[in-house]
This record gives structure tokens, sequence and C-alpha cells, in this order.
């Protein structure tokens, strides 16, 4: 697993010992970010259920300008990963429940240009952090969620404001994009 263009192309991450994080495969961040194009480009990145961090670190690579990766169990990788990719001045790291985190940047009205999130597959995770951000108001406008969910999963169409754009599976995944609609007058 690397970093696959930008500042940090080329550097190899570090993953956590097991089988408990399964990190996005480098074809389907190629071809994500590939998708995404000039959206990363001073981008505000919120990067939940992080893993390696390697989504938000890509886009730093790529020319974001800042990222909050959160996770309950990685948090040493990440450390190591933000060192690796000489991109830590850009990172802000969380340790801990992602929903608790993701509240408390709500609170502190934060809003992202760019939303990760990669929930683990088939535990029913993924309409609750599709929930979580929109509650929370974190996409800014103009924003993206982009959510990894199991192939077999179906993407959600509408939550709350929160409408689904476009949907692709690679291999065992299915990515959702979320744009957040204009209030209806």
């Amino acid at each position: 697993m690397r970093i696959i263009t930008g500042s940090a192309r080329g550097c190899r991450l570090k993953a956590p010992p097991g089988e408990a994080t399964r990190p996005t495969a480098d074809r389907t961040r190629e071809a994500l970010f590939s998708m995404l194009g000039s959206r990363v480009m001073d981008a505000q990145v919120l990067d939940l259920f992080a893993g390696t961090g390697a989504l938000a670190l890509e886009a730093l690579s790529r020319g974001a300008a800042h990222a909050v990766m959160i996770d309950r169990a990685t948090h040493d990788v990440l450390v190591e990963n933000a060192r690796r990719t000489k991109l830590a001045q850009c990172v802000e790291l969380r340790r801990g429940d992602v929903y608790g985190h993701a509240a408390e940047l709500a609170r502190a009205g934060r809003t992202f240009d760019l939303i990760f999130a990669d929930p683990p597959y088939a535990k029913g995770d993924a309409l609750r952090v599709l929930r979580a951000v929109d509650s929370g108001v974190l996409l800014a406008t103009d924003g993206l969620f982009v959510l990894e969910q199991g192939a077999g999963e179906e993407c959600a169409e509408h939550v709350g404001a929160l409408s689904l754009i476009r949907e692709r599976r690679y291999g065992a995944a299915r990515i959702c994009f979320y744009e957040r609609r204009e209030a209806a007058i």
C-alpha cells in the first residue's frame, strides 16, 4: 500500500497487524481520486474510520489543505504514516469513537469539503455514518461525502439533506458519492 501521486508519491504506508483493518486498495483509490479531480485542491478533509489514513494522506499529497483523521484503534499507525509521508503538519489526529468526535467537530462549527468514511463492512455502520454526517452538517456547501461499503450493500438514495449522486463498484467495495441538497423553499 502506497501513496499514488503528489508530494508523497510512492511512499509506503504502514498497515496495522491482523485483518481487522481493510485498507482501500491502491486501484480503488486511484480510480476514486481520478473522479475527484480538482475537488481535492485546498480541500478541508475529514477521514472517518481512517484505518491507515491512506485516503486523507492521498488527498493531502494531491494538494488538500488539511485533514482530520479519526479512528478508534489505529492511532499509532496514523501517526507513523503521517510522519512517513512528511504530511504530519497538515494532519489532526483523533483517537476514539468516530461518532463522538464527529459530533464534537459539528458543535465546533467545523465543515469539510471532502469527507471519507470506510466503516467496517456488514455491521450497519454505513447508514449510521450517513446520519452522523447529515445531522452534524459536517459537509460544506458544494462538498462531497465518499462512503465505502461492501459491494453487496446498497447505497441509500437520500439521508436527510444528503443525496446520492454516483456509485461505483470495485471488487468487494461499493463507493457511494453524496452531496448536500439545497433546502426547499
